[in-house]
């Protein structure tokens, strides 16, 4: 492997693999379009399709979901945003018209999936439909989208953790990097004549999870106990995913005048919550079943 990088390389070293010269987006009919916005679209329709395909498969309307999902996507990106300009808010204080500048990142997928469930119950209550039959159909397209979109912050150069030197080790130029990114830990281990940093691939790490998570609710959801247990299998599973992930990187936003990570707490939070809810559902249906059989 090269010392000296391009500022556009990006390099797997213990992999073999090089990437010369990956732009961060393309130009169309004088328009710069961002490839992180493409990937990122290209999850929400993928997301969208997946969630639709599995109406067909149980049984509901697919009109709901293409219905519901036009008001999911635009408040799960307005929750993103929001959620990311609440917790690195120094960035934004001088000059408040840098909140709507998001080809560069920004999104915080955590406000995203807040955005996507306020969403469904007010839909839902609005359409008087059930808000957990359509979320188990709508969290496997929300997962899937997860796992496409975390592409967009490889193309994007963020997203990443601490110095690593494992099997999935990844090396990026340090000017391809915000320099708030570069941790003391990072730096210590520059080389010297390199140009790079060599990190944890932490969206990578992600969005294996994300699918392995997948899988599982796709293989789960035709032995579900009631309506909204493939959702408490998402926010539980994602939580976890979401608390070892965030331990490692050096992007996360902390809690006001602390140095805990919120995506740590909301996710480890979210995790006790499903599964105390799940056992508590189990339980009060095994108590309703014990008495149905008595009284038969």
């Amino acid at each position: 492997m090269r010392d000296m990088m391009g500022k556009l390389d990006i390099a797997f070293p213990h992999l073999g693999i090089y990437l010369e010269n990956l732009p961060r987006g393309v130009e169309v009919f004088g328009f710069y379009i961002a490839f992180y916005g493409m990937i990122i679209a290209a999850g929400v329709l993928a997301g969208i399709l997946m969630a639709v395909h599995d109406a067909k498969v149980t049984g509901q309307d697919p009109e709901t979901y293409w219905d519901f999902s036009i008001y999911a996507v635009i408040f799960s990106v307005i929750g993103a945003r929001i959620y990311y300009v609440i917790f690195e808010w120094d960035q934004f204080k001088d000059n408040l018209l840098t909140v709507f500048q998001t080809r560069n990142g920004g999104m915080a997928i955590y406000g995203g999936v807040i955005g996507a469930f306020a969403t469904l119950f007010v839909y839902c209550a609005l359409k008087k439909k059930n808000p957990f039959q359509i979320g188990d159909s709508g969290v496997l397209g929300l997962v899937l989208g997860q796992i496409i979109g975390r592409w967009g912050n490889f193309t994007n150069r963020e997203v990443f953790g601490e110095y690593s030197d494992g099997l999935f080790a990844m090396r990026l130029p340090i000017e391809a990097v915000r320099s708030r990114d570069i941790s003391d830990n990072i730096r210590a281990h520059i080389l010297p004549g390199t140009n790079y940093i060599q990190v944890h691939p932490t969206f990578l790490y992600e969005g294996a999870l994300n699918l392995c998570l997948l899988i599982l609710m796709l293989l789960y959801r035709k032995h579900k106990k009631f309506q909204g247990e493939i959702c408490l299998l998402y926010l539980g599973g994602y939580g976890i995913i979401r608390f070892f992930i965030e331990g490692i990187r050096t992007d996360r936003l902390f809690l006001p005048h602390t140095q805990i990570a919120v995506s740590q707490v909301l996710g480890i939070t979210l995790f006790v919550l499903a599964v105390l809810t799940d056992a508590a559902v189990r339980l009060v249906m095994w108590g309703k079943a014990g008495r149905a059989r008595k009284s038969g």
